[in-house]
């Protein structure tokens, strides 16, 4: 005859059953490597937001983590992180004076020329680095002093945030001032739409971003100093506006943070950064192409 437990060996089948689904659960944890409720917050240029946002994708199927990825301008990028809101800044140039005492370490993600555009309908292919200052600094004003058509020029400028903007009054304006009567846009986009629609607009952007897949309509990119921007001529120096493009992080990023700026930087990025019209930072290791 069999005894009867009554109550107590239902309270023990009830423990255990509960015990082991709590082992299982935790097994189950322990096996997945790519399951993460983790999070990184990436903020900046606009002109590193095709980089950052293909390898948030390819980063979230691999490892788990989300990274949040906004295009708001270096400066809003590089302040971002100084003040703890975002683990890496964007930025499509090197720290100025006054940031360079916020701690932040560089790690320069890719290379690029920047572009200087005009419409497709203007029939001037190159422009020197003088003749380009002194556009945008106000003294030229007319495309027929370049050997163009008897047209005004339509200046397009960027917004002080832009990193794109930084470079290029680095690189062309020398210490001149921008003129005051050119138009300032906030994006990347927005210069080349405007330029694809005005005749006698002039504006830069970078190189990655002359061909769009997006874009309905086109623009022209000029040769300065009689050298076309190019993978190449960017790769050698030989073209005259070109930049690297940075993250920016501050302190010891996290191990999530620390891991997609590895997947950013390794060859498993190779080919996206080069179909975004950029130049990995592998490329640095084979000396070039």
């Amino acid at each position: 005859m069999r005894a009867s437990c009554g109550g107590g060996c239902a309270v023990l089948r009830r423990f255990f059953s509960t015990a082991a689904a709590g082992i299982l659960a935790a097994a189950l944890c322990g096996c997945s490597s790519t399951t993460s409720s983790s999070s990184i917050t990436v903020a900046g240029s606009t002109t590193c937001l095709p980089i950052a946002e293909i390898a948030a994708e390819g980063f979230k199927a691999e490892t788990g983590t989300d990274v949040l990825v906004s295009g708001l301008g270096s400066s809003a990028g590089i302040e971002a992180v100084s003040a703890g809101t975002a683990d890496i800044a964007s930025s499509s140039r090197d720290l100025n004076a006054d940031e360079r005492d916020l701690g932040l370490t560089p790690i320069v993600i890719a290379h690029d020329g920047i572009a200087v555009i005009v419409n497709e309908d203007n029939p001037v292919d190159n422009l020197s680095i003088e003749q380009l200052r002194d556009i945008y600094a106000g003294k030229i004003t007319n495309w027929k002093e370049v050997g163009g058509e008897d047209l005004t020029i339509q200046v397009i400028n960027r917004d002080e945030a832009s990193g794109t903007r930084e470079a290029f009054r680095t690189i062309v304006m020398d210490g001149a001032p921008f003129d005051r009567r050119s138009a300032v846009l906030s994006g990347t986009g927005q210069v080349r739409d405007v330029v694809s629609r005005s005749r006698g607009a002039i504006g830069y952007i970078s190189l990655g971003f002359v061909k769009s897949d997006y874009a309905v309509s086109a623009v022209k990119a000029l040769s300065v100093n009689h050298i076309e921007p190019s993978e190449k001529t960017v790769s050698s120096g030989g073209y005259p506006i070109s930049r690297d493009l940075y993250f920016f992080v501050k302190g010891s990023p996290s191990a999530e943070a620390q891991g997609y700026i590895d997947y950013v930087t390794s060859s498993k990025m190779e080919k996206q950064i080069r179909d975004a019209g950029f130049i990995p930072t592998t490329n640095d290791e084979k000396g070039g192409e």
